[in-house]
């Protein structure tokens, strides 16, 4: 199960914003809705999710009925607001959501439709695990309105997936991927590079063998030791080694080099798409700033700069909706600083990046020179005026953003 919530304000019961808050019929609106089921953790993991013995008298059965009361209750708050816009994209998250059936899921949406609207050139996505995805379960997301799915390949070798102890089959990858095209999908392969006793060699047969799938996007993240989970404790133990920097890095620039051969773009750090239409659209209003309402345990919302984060556990979250309350744990609203830390750091990260001009102070726009002579920001870009990160710049991320913000 994921670390401690974070820290804030208590939020009311009711769930209502505070008056200050007034969201604007100018800011696009998304819907996350997490489903925090899995039947199996992998060791990496640190996201809020429960396997069958975790649940404490919470019910698969159950869970498309409580979440719908918590859409109902947004419908209530968002409309006290002045806020009811239709979401222009719209996420299944987990978990695995292809663990419960394709009915429930096509209820949540309905419950989305129903309460705010959905776009009609919305993108609206489910991940899945390999070993949940069979032609019907696609077929019955596609006429509920999904149009794209993103799909947690991991990697295509068995002791690297054995490592992360992903229970899938690389063959199970192959038949998802048909199966959702045949449903019209668009499709988007997901890989982890890094884990213990994965070399260079093996980390080429993914990237080759996800390109010989023709997805329409990748993702493809560093592999991160999280505190509390079962892989950290292995290699606390000395079991297992530790990620290697170094190595990491030639992973990344190999995956940059094959994607962007095969016709793939980078337009996040660990994001590639084939042309900006397909394009992570949701992913993108988080690094954008838009507004977004997160539906499930654990789930984070920001509406206006107003954020807040739900009852972890699945029967916290049910018990609290069954009496008419709000999930929600705790909020806050970050202050002037923060937000701009923020920005700098979300804005970076995605290929048109951030203007200059936006910067939080006179000594940050001063140092973009500095990291243009360091590799970091590309030089035309910045002449432009806009702070674009090189690919070195791209594997010092969290350098640059320290560097804008001293």
């Amino acid at each position: 199960m994921a670390g401690a919530l974070p820290i804030g304000d208590p939020a009311p019961p009711d769930g209502r914003l505070p008056d200050e808050i007034r969201p604007s019929d100018d800011t696009d609106f998304g819907v996350y809705l997490h489903v925090p089921f899995c039947r199996v953790r992998c060791g990496y993991c640190d996201f809020n999710t429960y396997t069958a013995t975790e649940l404490r008298g919470a019910r698969q059965d159950q869970y498309a009925d409580t979440l719908l009361g918590e859409i109902r209750l947004a419908r209530e708050v968002l409309g006290e607001a002045g806020a009811i816009r239709p979401a222009r994209t719209v996420f299944f998250g987990g978990g695995t959501p292809t663990l419960l059936p394709a009915g429930d899921l096509a209820r949540m949406l309905d419950g989305v439709r129903g309460a705010f609207g959905v776009a009609d050139d919305a993108e609206i996505t489910v991940e899945a695990n390999p070993d949940t995805v069979t032609p019907e379960v696609v077929r019955d997301l596609a006429a509920a309105g999904v149009n794209r799915m993103s799909i947690g390949m991991q990697s295509s070798v068995p002791h690297v997936l054995a490592a992360l102890d992903r229970t899938h089959s690389p063959e199970n990858v192959g038949s998802a991927v048909a199966a959702a095209r045949d449903a019209g999908l668009d499709v988007s392969l997901d890989l982890i590079y890094g884990a213990p006793g994965e070399g260079l060699d093996d980390w080429r047969d993914s990237l080759e063998t996800t390109l010989s799938h023709e997805p329409d996007h990748i993702s493809a993240y560093a592999l991160i030791i999280e505190e509390g989970t079962k892989l950290a404790r292995q290699i606390s133990r000395g079991e297992v080694p530790a990620p290697d920097d170094d190595l990491q890095a030639d992973m990344y620039e190999l995956a940059d080099d094959l994607l962007q051969q095969a016709g793939f773009e980078w337009y996040e750090v660990s994001n590639w798409a084939r042309g900006d239409g397909h394009r992570s659209r949701h992913n993108l209003s988080y690094w954008r700033g838009a507004d977004w309402w997160g539906f499930g345990p654990g789930a984070h919302s920001h509406v206006a700069g107003l954020r807040w984060w739900n009852v972890k556990h699945p029967a916290a979250y049910a018990q609290r909706l069954s009496l008419g309350e709000s999930p929600a744990a705790g909020r806050e609203t970050p202050d002037a600083e923060q937000r701009a830390l923020e920005r700098v750091l979300l804005e970076t990260r995605i290929r048109e990046g951030m203007a200059v001009a936006d910067l939080p102070s006179r000594e940050a726009r001063a140092g973009v020179a500095g990291l243009v002579a360091d590799g970091l920001v590309d030089g035309r870009a910045a002449i432009a005026g806009r702070i674009v990160l090189t690919r070195r710049g791209r594997l010092l991320a969290d350098a640059v953003v320290r560097a804008l913000t001293a």
